[in-house]
């Protein structure tokens, strides 16, 4: 299948990318406490909070190890529910209220890194407490920036399924081009699994305001919906993203 572009591509050209990271990637995705239904927003309870404050202190341990850079973890605050190709039989939908973002020193260290006891103890209290969990290891081969992890703001990870997996990185980087001029985004990492994985790449970006903001800037715009969305289903491609802020 070759990739085709619908509508205006010569007044959003695809982004200018930089050098990827070099570093190795672990995302945790863990369905605690999703929205239910078609609601798109995520909740929140006592006993959720407490597992967050358990993961940061865990994830404070993990990232003093030799082999780990950074360890983030993140809250769900809005999950819109799948659709488009993302809708079909067989999807494993992502609905990830909850996210460890492990980076390691280099993609070669990520199966040491998760044979330690302090990665077994994060990765289990994780498995105890949701209703489904995904793990991925993963490089990032394509960046329009790094993501700023050390300060509050919007995060994005949009989880990505296509028939074709190198044809859906050729459609992330023409589209990516529509968000840089509507939303203003300078960042943004392509994680795609070393292993075997329910996604062919999860995308992760930081915006600096808030949902209203971002909505305003893109769901609002008719190119979101003729321009992102068409193309995205024509090139039989399947995003799900899920926004959360920093735990």
């Amino acid at each position: 299948m070759d990739l085709q572009l619908i509508g205006p591509t010569e007044k959003f050209p695809p982004a200018t990318l930089v050098d990827p990271p070099t570093r190795g990637y672990i995302h945790l995705g863990a369905a605690v406490e999703p929205p239910s239904g078609r609601a798109p927003f995520a909740r929140s309870s006592e006993q959720k909070a407490q597992l967050l404050e358990r993961l940061k202190s865990m994830a404070q341990d993990l990232a003093d190890s030799d082999d780990v850079e950074k360890v983030t973890v993140y809250d769900a605050v809005l999950m819109p529910p799948p659709a488009g190709y993302a809708r079909r039989h067989g999807v494993h939908h992502a609905r990830y209220d909850v996210v460890v973002l492990i980076e390691t020193t280099s993609p070669e260290l990520i199966g040491q890194v998760q044979e330690t006891e302090l990665y077994r103890v994060l990765h289990d209290a994780l498995v105890a407490a949701a209703k489904d969990v995904h793990v991925m290891a993963a490089r990032c081969t394509r960046s329009l920036g790094d993501v700023d992890k050390s300060r509050p703001g919007l995060f994005l990870f949009n989880y990505f399924v296509a028939e074709d997996a190198d044809l859906a990185v050729d459609l992330w980087e023409h589209l990516s081009g529509w968000f840089v001029k509507q939303s203003g985004l300078d960042n943004s990492t392509l994680l795609v699994p070393i292993d075997k994985s329910d996604y062919v790449f999860v995308n992760h970006a930081r915006w600096d305001y808030g949902i209203p903001r971002l909505m305003l800037h893109q769901v609002a715009k008719p190119s979101f919906r003729s321009y992102v969305l068409t193309n995205l289903l024509v090139n039989r491609t399947g995003a799900m993203p899920v926004f959360y802020h920093l735990a």
